[in-house]
């Protein structure tokens, strides 16, 4: 049994998709933090049969809520204070999220203009859609 210590303050993301986890530590930039990380791989669970999990012992006001909500909303994000669980937030699909993913599109104004943001809006939250605010070409992920 895999034994990983407590956590005094920070938060722990739960439910994560089997194999997710290092995308997540990438994109919220955890390897720029000067806090300890744990990042479980292929924890059995009950629910999901296999799952992630990452622990980070640092402020919650590091965390984007955003970004994971746009790489899964079904995580769980627990924070902890005084080594305790005080609060469980829930995940949703952000409306509009800003410079996690580029437009593919050569001709938007964003592959021009180099200091432009790039912003995609959701457009369909049914189907998870999220189009450029410029140009409106559709976000494909890499599968």
């Amino acid at each position: 049994m895999l034994n990983v210590g407590a956590l005094n303050e920070g938060f722990v993301l739960d439910h994560i998709q089997a194999g997710k986890s290092m995308e997540i530590y990438r994109y919220l930039k955890l390897d720029k933090l000067d806090c300890c990380v744990a990042i479980i791989k292929n924890a059995r669970s009950a629910k999901m049969g296999k799952k992630d999990i990452i622990k980070v012992e640092c402020p919650i006001d590091m965390l984007n809520l955003d970004i994971l909500g746009f790489i899964d909303h079904n995580i769980t994000v627990n924070i902890i204070k005084d080594g305790q669980i005080c609060e469980k937030k829930s995940l949703t699909l952000p409306k509009q999220i800003t410079n996690v993913i580029k437009c593919r599109n050569p001709r938007c104004i964003t592959s021009i203009e180099q200091e432009l943001d790039h912003v995609f809006v959701l457009t369909d939250p049914e189907k998870e859609i999220y189009r450029c605010k410029y140009c409106e070409e559709k976000y494909r992920p890499k599968h």
